[in-house]
This record gives C-alpha cells, sequence and structure tokens, in this order.
C-alpha cells in the first residue's frame, strides 16, 4: 500500500506548469560503518525544476557490493536549490523515499532478497556549462532503518534535455500538450538476470501495446517470457502505468513505470500455478518515423520468494 501511495505522488508531480528535465549519470564510492566497509557506487537521475527554487527527481542509485551485500533501489526526492552565487552554479539539497533491493548473501545461509524502504538525502552542486552539459558534484546519506546505513560521494555528468534561454537550470520549458504516445505495439528480446548467485541468466521477450491515456500518462498490457534457468522458468502477464515524456521535437521519449505481473514459475517451490508480482520499469524510445521506433526497457520484477530479476529488452515498436 505504501508503494501505491509512493506512485500516486509521482504521477501528480508532472502536472506542474513548469517543466524543464535534465538526465545525469554520476559515480563514486560509498561507505558504511555496519562493519565499516567502502565500494564503488553509481546512479542515474532524472531531475526537472518547479519553479526557480524548487525541483523533483527520479533516481535509480545502485550503491554497489559490501561485504554480504549487494544493495540498488529507486528515489523520488523533492528538491530546493538557488543559483543566486552564480546563474551557471546551483546547489541544491534534496529529500525523500527510497525503495532498496538488497541482495543478501551470508557466508553460512541462504541467500535471499531483502525489500525495504529508506530516506535519501542529497546534497548536490550543478555547474551549467555554455552549452546543454551540467559538471555535477554530489553527496548522499542513505539512512535504511533495519538496514544499514551509507554515506556515498558521486561525481558526473548532465545533459539538459529542453534547450536552456540561457546558461544555467531551466524552470520554463514549453509544456507538452498531446500524449507521449498514442497506441504502440512493441516487440522485444533481451536477456534475464536472476539477483541470486547461481545460473541465472536466460533469454527473455516480450510483445507489449501501450496506449497513452493523458500528457504524460501511459498504460501498457503485455506477454512477458523471463526464459528458463537453473533458479526460474518464469512467464506471465503485465499491466503497468506509466510516467513518460518527449524531448527532442518528440524523437525521444523516456519513461518510469510500475504495476503488477501475473506470472507462473516451474522452477518455484511448492508450484501451483499463477501468482501476483511487482514491476518495476525505465524505458526510452527512439522514433524513426512517423510509424516506426525503436525502444529499449530496464525491468525490476520484485518477489516475495527471493526471486528478484532485472530484464533488459530492446526491440521495434509500431506506433498507430
Amino acid at each position: 500500500m505504501t508503494r501505491l501511495v509512493v506512485l500516486s505522488i509521482l504521477l501528480a508531480l508532472p502536472v506542474c506548469p513548469l517543466q524543464a528535465g535534465e538526465i545525469s549519470f554520476l559515480g563514486g564510492f560509498g561507505v558504511t560503518n555496519h562493519p565499516v566497509q567502502s565500494t564503488g557506487a553509481w546512479q542515474v537521475q532524472y531531475l526537472e525544476g518547479l519553479g526557480e527554487n524548487f525541483a523533483y527527481s527520479l533516481s535509480y542509485v545502485n550503491q554497489g557490493h559490501f561485504i554480504s551485500h549487494h544493495r540498488d533501489g529507486t528515489a523520488a526526492l523533492l528538491w530546493l536549490r538557488t543559483n543566486r552565487v552564480h546563474r551557471q552554479l546551483s546547489l541544491g539539497v534534496g529529500a525523500g523515499p527510497m525503495f532498496y533491493f538488497d541482495t543478501v548473501r551470508p557466508p553460512d545461509g541462504t541467500p535471499a532478497d531483502v525489500h525495504g524502504w529508506a530516506s535519501l538525502v542529497n546534497l548536490q552542486a550543478s555547474w551549467y556549462t555554455q552549452s546543454r552539459w551540467i559538471y555535477q558534484l554530489q553527496g548522499s546519506w542513505v539512512r535504511a532503518g533495519s538496514s544499514f546505513d551509507t554515506l556515498s560521494v558521486l561525481a558526473g555528468i548532465g545533459y539538459q534535455l529542453d534547450a536552456p534561454p540561457k546558461p544555467g537550470p531551466d524552470v520554463k520549458a514549453t509544456r507538452q500538450i498531446e500524449t507521449t504516445t498514442d497506441n504502440e505495439l512493441t516487440f522485444m528480446a533481451g536477456q534475464t538476470v536472476v539477483n541470486l548467485p547461481g545460473n541465472g541468466s536466460s533469454t527473455a521477450g516480450s510483445i507489449t501495446y501501450r496506449r497513452g491515456l493523458w500528457r504524460y500518462l501511459e498504460w501498457t498490457a503485455g506477454v512477458l517470457y523471463e526464459g528458463r534457468s537453473d533458479l526460474i522458468d518464469r512467464y506471465g502477464l503485465t499491466s503497468q502505468f506509466w510516467l513518460a515524456k518527449n524531448f527532442f521535437e518528440e524523437r525521444l521519449a523516456l519513461g518510469a513505470g510500475f504495476g503488477f505481473y501475473l506470472a507462473d514459475d516451474r522452477r518455484r517451490e511448492g508450484h501451483s500455478g499463477a501468482f501476483w508480482n511487482e514491476i518495476l520499469s525505465i524505458t526510452a524510445s527512439y522514433r524513426l518515423s512517423p510509424h516506426w521506433d525503436i525502444r529499449s526497457t530496464w525491468d525490476r520484477i520484485i518477489t516475495d520468494y527471493d526471486r528478484d530479476s532485472d530484464i533488459f529488452l530492446a526491440g521495434v515498436g509500431y506506433r498507430f
């Protein structure tokens, strides 16, 4: 239920008329004191202005490989920011919830997929160049309650997807009037990786129908085959709602989705037919012509029997 409440908040964010997006890729290292460890970390972040001093962001956060833990997650933050020191220098602080996925690998126990909520606080300095490129430095603090806390330092580059009128944060991009997608039928293939030790890789494929419901809101229904490995033999039906937005004169579209996956897994212990899972996804498409595009998607399958998986798909879509 908490996940559905957070999703409802995210769906309401793009209604604000002041919108300008930027995407960032950052890497660095993180530390934890439970016990003291350090490891590499990285993050992909989409940030959009909500006015001169406010913004929100959606992020994928990979905290790396600590001993016995490999934790990553998705986060939604609200930001306060200012560029009064210099027009091209933006200083900001963001805070919000993070839903994490922790692959726990105890030395003397059975590996497990552990899910939970954490709070994430970011401090960020961004330098906006004369072009659309951005240089960024970010510090992050994750407080995870029953799990472990981390501190990380990341640096990277960003790119403004909406052209600003002058160097600096853009808060007055053109408002999207039409739906991001009308109707689209997509055929994709790729690979499934189960997030547990063992032979969990397999060939995957999907067929998906996508329908634009409103400016930034889409719905999909699809058939997903995750493939067959030593850990899963899983396939089923998916249904998701998506946040999506066009860029570059409607050639590029980015989206994030959440929904449900009615699956059957013949490797599941006590196998007894179809069961419900949750699915969290990120997608990007590039339009080649009025009717054809190429699309890539990352899906995270969230299970309650320690068989979470990542599915990487790419293919072609027909729009009508």
